[in-house]
């Protein structure tokens, strides 16, 4: 089998995956460069630093930088192989928009060379690397892409979806099996190639379209075990059970391993994904849609309880703790939590005070309508205490401050038999 060398590749987003994952290819070597819109993060980086929070990140970055092997612009330029890690959000109605790959394909038209390998990293729905390729084949129609011409096209095409976990990005991206799905058998083997310069894990070999439904299946799993857990805690506090003790002891049998319930479902994966199946087989996908409008219905399930408690107050002081969509980390994007507080200020039930220990402000969607605080302090003034997020600081609360404080608890954080 021929070894593919890749000596500068370029990464097209820097975001929570864009960044380490050139930085880690920076870092065993190969010349990146890192593309991205927002001049802000294009400059943070230059000076060595970084503008998400990732644990060792900041390090790998400034040492990288400092080498050479990392350098960021808004423009791409000529490289070996491009990566493209852009947002795939959907628009009304739960459709995909591919717009930011679209751009990205537009990006980097005018830099492509014969014998390039262009990589879609981005959570998509099935057919979105071919789409991709169209896209590219009307902007360079002096280059052969896959559709045309196979193994022999100029422009070799794969998808290869990222299956990391927040806060342990850097481990993951290098200890995971990577599923690697070419649009040809060539594109597969060019980026095996190029994973394994960092890659400890397997690289598995498929197509392009199976890579991309292995994602949304990934993801849609998990979807679908989470909403059996959600709807456990609605059926139990309809029948006055402690959901976490009947999660405990259900989860003594040995094949039964049941997920803690939450106040919906965050983050720009398992939010997202399982819609891009429903999108692609709607009749089909029964399941998996009932368990998406499980877990999109659960924050409203959240704000009801919260409504109900405060009514038991003239002007109630409301302690929020965490905004993020999972624990110890400061990513917001697509947090139940998040919109649990906006939903609750917009009814304007009391005072409310907003504990989040990850971020320095409040996002610009609470700016005004809450007050930011510190746990010791907003648990200290409320008379309602609501748990978002479980970070690991809220472990330092004392029970005892709970004990006079009507609390709701969405993740069973302060619960023990």
């Amino acid at each position: 089998m021929t070894m593919y060398k890749f000596n500068t590749v370029a990464m097209i987003g820097l975001g929570y995956i864009g960044l380490p994952t050139a930085t880690v290819l920076a870092s065993r070597g190969v010349k990146v460069i890192g593309v991205d819109v927002n001049q802000h993060a294009v400059d943070t980086i230059n000076r060595g630093q970084v503008h998400i929070v990732e644990p060792d990140l900041d390090g790998l970055v400034h040492h990288v930088v400092k080498e050479g092997n990392l350098v960021a612009r808004t423009t791409p330029q000529e490289a070996d192989a491009f990566i493209i890690a852009v947002p795939t959000p959907f628009m009304d109605g739960h459709k995909p928009d591919l717009s930011y790959i679209e751009a990205a394909a537009r990006a980097i038209a005018p830099v492509l060379r014969q014998g390039n390998l262009i990589i879609l990293e981005s959570t998509s729905p099935v057919g979105a690397t071919e789409q991709l390729a169209g896209w590219l084949a009307e902007y360079r129609t002096d280059l052969s892409f896959p559709q045309q011409a196979g193994d022999a096209a100029d422009i070799q095409l794969a998808y290869c979806p990222e299956r990391v976990l927040p806060g342990h990005v850097l481990r993951e991206l290098v200890e995971n099996d990577r599923i690697v799905g070419g649009m040809t058998t060539k594109a597969a083997e060019m980026a095996a190639d190029l994973y394994q310069i960092f890659v400890r894990g397997e690289c598995l070999l498929t197509d392009s379209r199976t890579a991309e439904m292995a994602k949304l299946t990934e993801n849609s799993f998990r979807d679908v075990n989470i909403a059996f857990a959600n709807e456990l805690s609605l059926i139990s506090d309809k029948l006055g059970i402690n959901v976490w003790e009947l999660i405990e002891l259900a989860n003594r049998h040995p094949r039964v391993n049941i997920l803690k319930p939450g106040p919906g479902v965050g983050g720009h994966c398992i939010a997202v994904d399982p819609w891009f199946i429903v999108d692609s087989a709607p009749k089909e996908a029964r399941i998996i849609r009932t368990a998406r409008e499980v877990n999109d219905n659960k924050p409203h399930h959240v704000i009801e309880q919260v409504a109900r408690a405060a009514d038991r107050f003239k002007n109630p002081v409301i302690a929020c703790l965490g905004l993020s969509f999972k624990a110890d980390i400061d990513d917001l994007r697509e947090s139940p939590a998040m919109d649990i507080v906006a939903d609750l200020a917009e009814r304007d039930l009391g005072r409310m005070l907003v504990v989040e220990p990850h971020i320095d402000k409040l996002p610009n969607k609470l700016e005004g309508k809450v007050e930011f605080s510190n746990a010791e302090e907003a648990i200290e003034q409320a008379d309602i205490v609501l748990l978002l997020v479980d970070h690991k600081q809220f472990k330092r609360v004392r029970r005892e401050k709970l004990q006079t404080r009507v609390v709701i608890d969405t993740r069973g954080f302060f619960w023990s038999r």
